[in-house]
């Protein structure tokens, strides 16, 4: 099987690390993987923050709801949406930029995801395990203030990289009818969703789950104490506000 789709077939989410370093020539290489994937109109709007001190990493790890491998991994990498830069460039090279609204954050969120997910194969291919961290757009002001970052700048992601110290089983998947659609979207019907969900809901690790969580089934799980309706709205408030605080929201005509 070809090395490339063998490393993605084979993913697995990491969540106890070695304390291990990371060889700085290896980590380099994953990074120039990173910065190889695709990117709008070849701009590369975005940027990569490399945490590796001790007492950085500590820091970090209260921001992102104290979630242990932050601090035990040798290396966090925080992946923002960055106009900053290629504004800068625009304005020496007078230029006026106009990208401080949403659909240049979104255009630049696109290319800092795209360049995180290139990183994210590049390590699992070196033997490295990561994780993402969703904690990084619920606490997007503070770490725009922990890391000082300028206007036109919001932190999109982050990935936990280093050696795993744990061998998990596979996470489930959705099976290919559930996600792909010919031609145009075929929408849902009650069946369609049953035959869907079948499998994940019959999972021996969904029933300790539904009993755990003293719920009726996996949907009131995410629903009621996983992404609720009141955190959700919460963070989205905060996280627009980050973006906007940002100048990303310009609405002038």
């Amino acid at each position: 099987m070809n090395s490339t789709i063998e490393t993605l077939l084979n993913h697995k989410t990491i969540r106890n690390y070695k304390s291990d370093p990371i060889d700085e020539k290896t980590l380099d290489l994953i990074l120039e993987a990173g910065f190889r994937a695709s990117t709008t109109g070849n701009m590369q709007v975005y940027s990569v923050i490399v945490s590796q001190d001790p007492e950085s990493l500590k820091e970090l790890c209260k921001l992102h709801f104290n979630q242990k491998m932050v601090e035990q991994a040798p290396v966090l990498l925080t992946f923002c949406a960055d106009f900053n830069r290629f504004n800068k460039w625009c304005k020496i090279r007078d230029a006026e930029p106009g990208y401080d609204n949403f659909l240049s954050f979104y255009t630049a969120s696109i290319d800092a995801l795209l360049a995180a997910q290139n990183v994210a194969v590049a390590a699992e291919s070196f033997g490295l395990g990561i994780c993402y961290l969703g904690t990084t757009t619920y606490q997007a002001d503070k770490l725009i203030e922990f890391f000082n970052l300028p206007e036109g700048v919001v932190p999109v992601t982050t990935l936990v990289v280093g050696y795993p110290d744990e061998n998990p089983e596979q996470v489930d998947r959705l099976p290919a009818s559930a996600v792909v659609h010919k031609e145009k979207y075929k929408d849902y019907s009650k069946d369609d969703i049953e035959k869907a969900y079948k499998e994940k809901e019959e999972l021996p690790l969904t029933k300790s789950l539904i009993e755990e969580n003293q719920v009726n089934n996996l949907a009131q799980i995410f629903t009621l104490k996983r992404y609720t309706k009141k955190d959700n709205i919460h963070f989205s408030k905060v996280f627009l506000e980050a973006i906007e605080d940002q100048k990303f929201m310009n609405n002038d005509s």
